[in-house]
């Protein structure tokens, strides 16, 4: 058996020639992996602006499928996606600006992440402080009462099962 190429975007193996090379390379399902690849790295920006010149997918708005999925040459996006992507461009195009003219914003750290999580636990906990009762078993409400149940779906008594004798340990 000869060499096998591999192919990253589509997960899939076949004999390396090059007849079978350009047959994948050009093939729809190659094509349709390799532009899902790329979506992934596109920014807000392009997203947003070729999502505004399409049209909305009725067939998506009314059952919330479509039946050709990324490949729809029709929007996706309800207008509140579209609201949240615009509100993403303007806060990247502001964080542009910032940075052009200068303004020092530093990242976020993992302290600082660690630091302000610490303080929504401890703010939680203390939320919390009070000591939680066990709640008592109760059958859910429509069972008939615990006398007219067999056995096995009655509740244990307070002290738990007897344990026979055989049993027990040691």
């Amino acid at each position: 058996m000869g060499k096998r190429y591999f192919c990253d975007y589509c997960d899939r193996s076949f004999q390396d020639n090059l007849h079978n090379r350009k047959k994948h390379l050009n093939g729809v399902q190659h094509l349709r992996a390799k532009r899902l690849w790329d979506d992934l790295f596109r920014d807000a920006a392009a997203i947003l602006q070729e999502e505004q010149t399409k049209k909305p997918c009725r067939k998506f708005l009314q059952t919330g499928q479509c039946d050709f999925g990324s490949n729809c040459r029709f929007s996706h996006m309800t207008e509140q996606d579209l609201e949240k992507l615009s509100a993403q461009v303007q806060g990247e195009q502001r964080l542009k600006e910032l940075q052009q003219e200068g303004v020092d914003i530093p990242p976020g750290t993992i302290e600082d992440w660690l630091e302000k999580r610490a303080k929504r636990l401890s703010a939680a906990q203390s939320n919390s402080a009070l000591p939680e009762k066990p709640v008592p078993f109760q059958y859910p409400p429509g069972w008939p009462p615990m006398q007219d149940l067999p056995p096995s779906l009655q509740a244990p008594p307070p002290g738990g099962w007897p344990v026979p004798p055989n049993l027990q340990w040691g």
